[in-house]
């Protein structure tokens, strides 16, 4: 019996040891508050006045640039708010686009502007494209593939052409203009590359 004594004591003090280390524990996370997940809302996370984005391709050559009155950033959208703004798309080999609107929405990593609210599209004129102008209540840009598009009624003018309908369809890299369910065309017999399509559903957002 006096031999197993002293291994009964170590038994005893190692199981207090586990008890007492198990309340502690326990102690601990019921006194320490824990803060809840964080809730995404509609709320802004970072904003500036005055901005300017300019994206580049692979080469480092600035393609396109988006500057504003203000900018907001909304986490649970993960799109940016922007005021008055001035979109400039200028991809090699193709002619100088700018869009500007009331207010847009830049989302999908950058790869989508929608312009809402007196929103215009200008197509410089160079030594070989005579300028093109769209208006619309809203165009979406899409500036990596040099494209705009819009589902809602339009107002297109190329050179000296006029085209007026709902939905609309511009690629500046093929220079391809359609037109969906026009109302209104005057054509100039000068005028090249502007093309007429018949009426087909308009591209989604």
């Amino acid at each position: 019996m006096r031999e197993r004594f002293p291994s009964l004591v170590a038994v005893l003090l190692l199981a207090m040891l586990v008890i007492g280390t198990w309340w502690a524990s326990d102690y601990a996370l019921r006194s320490i508050q824990i803060d809840p997940p964080r809730r995404i809302t509609h709320e802004r996370d970072s904003w500036s006045d005055r901005f300017v984005m300019v994206r580049t391709d692979p080469q480092g050559l600035a393609i396109n640039r988006l500057e504003g009155a203000s900018m907001e950033h909304f986490p649970d959208t993960d799109a940016y708010e922007v005021a008055q703004p001035h979109a400039v798309s200028h991809h090699p080999g193709s002619p100088i686009t700018i869009g500007t609107s009331d207010h847009a929405t830049m989302d999908q990593n950058g790869s989508r502007i929608v312009m809402v609210g007196n929103a215009h599209l200008e197509r410089l004129p160079d030594a070989e494209h005579k300028p093109l102008d769209v208006r619309s209540e809203r165009l979406v840009l899409k500036p990596d593939q040099d494209l705009v598009y819009t589902d809602q009624p339009a107002l297109v003018v190329n050179g000296q052409s006029t085209m007026r309908g709902t939905g609309m369809r511009y690629d500046n890299r093929s220079r391809q203009l359609m037109v969906y369910s026009s109302s209104d065309v005057k054509i100039s017999g000068e005028e090249q590359g502007a093309k007429k399509t018949s009426p087909q559903k308009a591209p989604q957002p």
